[in-house]
């Protein structure tokens, strides 16, 4: 089954609006326990999901956590523990583009550089029209090396290189610059960028710029076919060409690119609260960040959400960034089926980030 199927869309949205009604922060201060375990468990009750985990922040502090479902399918493995580590999958892209914008932001790259003139030959068609800002916006034309067909679900040790990746995408129908069109691959040539202005490895500079500053400790980006979930944490499983749902615990980060970022709940909270807070990337570049609309408590509440297969994570956040409600979610469906267990954490997130609206 290739990735095309299986590929994984993700959602970005920040706050744009200010609300006259209450706060989510002062929403969220007033949440109970219970009232997180509640909205977890009507996640889990969506057709698909194995378990649910999810923590509520406010002000770097823990209101809530909870867990639904098990381990493992058929009710097996008893219940994942809230803390555990998931994949989050897309959500990894922003962490990408702040790197990549703290870089412009440094004088070592210019978002208007060229593809072409940035990494030579590496992809070729319209690289010298091409710009990073391209990259980072998906406006480039570039496909999705996903689309290729060329990358199997179930292979967990071929491993692919970065430029492999580029190399499917480039042998397929290039889109129109300018144009909107969303493709991991303009990340992959991102990566490719980070390492080649910083002679680092992208995890490196991931640690070195992200993680250990906003002290996410339990954070790690998987770039290699070894790389798995360390510590107990929930399974989550795919559809084969029968239908049966087959185990993708030990799913290839090497042929999903950039997508291969490892968190909890707490480190990824961390993250988008000193994003949404302006603490990452310099005021004057945060506007080339993605902005889809943003989608809860009145404009007030943005989300990142990521899918892979076996998994579908989101992370809420306040416009002031003093709020953030994690979830992640592993299934047993395929990525099509997985859009009911977004709606669903989006409603859960609704309860108890805007209650009464």
């Amino acid at each position: 089954m290739s990735l095309a199927r299986a590929a994984g869309m993700t959602g970005l949205a920040f706050a744009l609006l200010a609300s006259s009604l209450q706060t989510p922060a002062n929403a969220a201060g007033q949440v109970k326990p219970a009232d997180i375990q509640q909205a977890i468990d009507n996640v889990a009750r969506t057709d698909g999901v194995v378990g649910v985990v999810g923590e509520l922040y406010v002000d770097g502090r823990r209101k809530g956590q909870a867990s639904a479902g098990t381990r493992l399918i058929g009710g097996r493995g008893g219940r994942i523990p809230p803390g555990s580590r998931y994949r989050i999958a897309s959500q990894t892209k922003l962490m990408e583009a702040a790197v990549v914008l703290q870089l412009a932001g440094e004088g070592r790259l210019g978002l208007d550089d060229k593809l072409g003139d940035v990494l030579p030959g590496v992809y070729g068609e319209g690289d010298d029209k091409i710009t990073v800002r391209d990259l980072i916006r998906h406006t480039s034309g570039i496909p999705d090396s996903g689309e290729a067909g060329k990358f199997d679900v179930f292979d967990f040790t071929t491993p692919y290189k970065p430029i492999d990746l580029v190399k499917a995408a480039r042998a397929l129908p290039q889109g129109e610059l300018g144009q909107y069109r969303y493709a991991t691959t303009n990340y992959v040539l991102l990566g490719m960028i980070i390492e080649k202005v910083t002679g680092h490895d992208r995890a490196a500079e991931f640690e070195r710029r992200l993680f250990a500053p906003l002290g996410m400790k339990h954070t790690y980006l998987a770039t290699k076919v070894s790389d798995q979930i360390k510590g107990p944490h929930g399974h989550g499983y795919y559809p084969d060409a029968n239908g049966r749902p087959r185990d993708v615990d030990r799913l290839n980060a090497t042929s999903y690119g950039v997508e291969g970022a490892i968190s909890t709940a707490h480190d990824v909270s961390a993250f988008f609260r000193a994003l949404n807070q302006g603490k990452l990337v310099p005021s004057e570049l945060s506007k080339q960040l993605p902005r889809p609309f943003p989608e809860l408590c009145g404009g007030t509440v943005s989300s990142a959400s990521g899918g892979l297969p076996g998994i579908s994570s989101v992370t809420f956040s306040s416009a002031d960034g003093r709020t953030q409600l994690a979830m992640a979610a592993t299934l047993k469906i395929d990525n099509e089926q997985a859009m009911a267990v977004g709606d669903a954490m989006k409603q859960a997130a609704g309860a108890v980030l805007c209650p009464g609206r």
